[in-house]
């Protein structure tokens, strides 16, 4: 390649030049397909971090002549990327590499904050709306409680390393928790308040999960648009006295998050 080329090449969207582009040659007499191969090394570099969120891939003309294959094996190459949700097909721009996303062991009850951690990610929170309303006969239900009892409603926008991930809507029972209407959740933990505060010991969550498009209202907090594919997750969270504690209702983006479920082996035949 002519040196103005490569500089076109490795030139990122945050105007750096890096030299990224050291593929090893694609083996055209391997069993693995060539363009498996090429999707594999530009997964390395995602997963290194020698390419970073944001980064702009070669385009599949630019990765033929770089491995020397056709550009419909470099199409494919770039297709099986996208599938994977590790980057975006943009029009009038070519393949940008997504943000990581974030993964949840549905089978392990943990918070947010504490499954941030556990990924090397920074969590936030912004509160959207906090306030003191009647029961609705729903919540009431999912918190034995009465109809039109008070309940703390906390709607927040949960984010991971600044970005938004999340909406999350939870009722507390104020009868149960008193004062904690009062605390600011911007910058503590929900679910840290529940235990050090009020001694609670949570022994379960009963979880529904559901695939569904976002709202306006919920495409316009998580910066995605109308319609796109969101995780929606109803839980209430059960102490180990046997009360349930919260009703929640989160809502996360689907091109960010991914529920994981690890399902242990029995009698298989």
């Amino acid at each position: 390649m002519e040196s103005g080329e490569t500089k076109t090449l490795l030139t990122t969207s945050s105007g750096e030049n890096r030299n990224k582009w050291d593929f090893q040659p694609p083996d055209k007499d391997s069993f693995t397909p060539m363009y498996y191969q090429i999707e594999s090394q530009l997964l390395e570099m995602i997963q290194s971090g020698k390419l970073r969120p944001g980064d702009l891939l070669p385009s599949e003309g630019e990765l033929s002549r770089m491995c020397g294959v056709s550009r419909m094996t470099s199409r494919q190459a770039l297709q099986g990327l996208k599938t994977k949700g590790f980057v975006t097909r943009r029009r009038g721009q070519g393949s940008i590499v997504n943000q990581p996303r974030v993964e949840k062991d549905i089978l392990h009850l943990s918070g947010f904050s504490a499954e941030m951690r556990a990924l090397g990610m920074s969590a936030t929170s912004r509160v959207l709306e906090q306030d003191t309303v009647p029961a609705s006969v729903e919540a009431a239900a999912q918190l034995g409680i009465e109809t039109g009892e008070e309940v703390l409603l906390l709607r927040r926008l949960r984010l991971a390393d600044g970005l938004p991930v999340a909406v999350e809507i939870a009722q507390i029972p104020l009868k149960r928790f008193p004062g904690i209407e009062t605390m600011d959740f911007n910058s503590r933990s929900l679910y840290h308040t529940l235990r050090e505060k009020f001694g609670i010991r949570v022994s379960r969550a009963d979880e529904i999960l559901e695939a569904r498009s976002a709202t306006r209202a919920e495409a316009k907090l998580l910066g995605m648009q109308f319609r796109a594919s969101v995780l929606a997750i109803s839980r209430t969270l059960w102490s180990a006295d046997g009360l349930p504690v919260e009703t929640a209702h989160s809502v996360y983006r689907g091109d960010r998050y991914r529920a994981i479920i690890r399902i242990p082996a029995t009698d298989m035949e």
